[in-house]
């Protein structure tokens, strides 16, 4: 093959590509731009809200010793299931023991100076009426008789006192619950004024998850039910977000709110219940209540249709063809894709639905319907 054929064919073969390129090229009239576009339009929403929340078992108990003395016996495991008035721990009961018996022996003398002042008292009254004795011999039999009645009384109730120090060197727990680690062994001296309790029992068939909102949150709540006893009564049921990630199996329900605000946060507690039968939360505990929120007839738009300029949110409308900025206002709760628009908009405005941080005011806009519109026309096709 020549040098002038080779060439020949080489520039056969360029004339061959770029008329290939040209014929695979979709060209479109100058400053024609397509985009998707959404009309307004009403529609009902459930959206969620996460709140960070404190967990703590329905009631919570630090159990101490009522009387001073040595631990000899701990009578469950840490961690361990227990039962309201079962014995936990026992503290020392030689020297109680001696007390009651001390008491109980003063009570039997006590009884048995009464018995003899009740004797003395009725011989001197028989002998004063047959004027055998005189009327201050009589009233000294009586003051007697007053006084081993006061020493019988004053003896029962220190036995009742020795009874009690006995009866609480067995700790017992006064509910049902689980146990806490102990922080004492056998050996160890305690009393009632000891730094840490002996344990810490909670009962956590139920637990509350405690969380704040911000006030003007709760206002709008309020206004939505009507007042904060029909926002208790008819809140939907409420989401727990473990610290784990992972949702928990139940569902919960919010069943009381703080009646005051707190100065240093603005913010006000509310309270919800769960139902913990598995007792896989725990007291101490943390997590996310999830609270949804049903909005009927509202406004919304993809968040992709809005952008952001100086803290104030705009959509680009279609006017004449064109795209007019336009400031809206949102509300504070959204799901992550999508706004509810309380102002700004009305039903039947067209918007630019996607990229509208890459859009100049005035563009040409050429109508193009958003892909979920798109979606529908087509399975209505169907």
């Amino acid at each position: 093959m020549t040098r002038k054929t080779a060439s020949a064919l080489l520039a056969s073969l360029v004339i061959v590509m770029m008329t290939g390129c040209q014929q695979g090229t979709k060209t479109t009239p100058k400053g024609e731009s397509y985009y998707e576009t959404l009309e307004v339009s009403l529609s009902d929403r459930t959206l969620s809200t996460g709140y960070s929340a404190a967990i703590s078992g329905v009631q919570t108990v630090e159990i101490r010793p009522q009387v001073s003395g040595m631990i000899t016996e701990i009578m469950i495991e840490e961690g361990e299931s227990v039962r309201k008035g079962q014995v936990l721990f026992i503290i020392d009961q030689t020297p109680y023991k001696a007390a009651y018996e001390i008491a109980a022996a003063n009570v039997k003398s006590a009884e048995a100076a009464l018995s003899t002042a009740e004797l003395i008292y009725q011989s001197n009254k028989d002998l004063f009426e047959q004027d055998v004795v005189s009327e201050f011999d009589l009233m000294t039999a009586q003051n007697e008789l007053t006084d081993a009645q006061a020493r019988l009384a004053l003896c029962k109730a220190e036995e009742v006192n020795a009874s009690n120090n006995l009866s609480y060197t067995e700790v017992r727990s006064p509910v049902n619950g689980v146990a806490s680690m102990i922080p004492y062994r056998v050996g160890a001296l305690v009393s009632s004024s000891i730094s840490q309790p002996l344990v810490t029992v909670s009962d956590d068939s139920r637990v509350y998850a405690y969380f704040s909102m911000a006030e003007n949150q709760m206002l709008d709540m309020i206004q939505q039910y009507g007042s904060m006893n029909n926002a208790i009564r008819h809140m939907p049921e409420v989401e727990l977000i473990m610290s784990n990630g992972q949702k928990y199996e139940h569902t919960g329900k919010i069943n009381a709110i703080s009646g005051t605000i707190s100065e240093s946060t603005g913010a006000v507690s509310i309270r919800a219940v769960f139902n913990n039968r598995n007792h896989l939360l725990r007291n101490g505990g943390s997590g996310t209540i999830i609270i949804p929120m049903t909005i009927n007839d509202c406004m919304v738009i993809p968040q992709a249709a809005t952008y952001e300029l100086q803290d104030r949110v705009f959509v680009y409308k279609v006017v004449d063809g064109k795209a007019s900025a336009t400031e809206i206002q949102i509300a504070p709760q959204n799901n992550g894709k999508e706004y509810i628009v309380t102002s700004g908009l009305q039903v039947g405005d067209v918007i630019v639905a996607e990229g509208a941080g890459l859009i100049k005011e005035g563009t040409p806009i050429k109508s193009r319907p958003a892909e979920k519109d798109s979606l529908k026309t087509e399975e209505g096709a169907e």
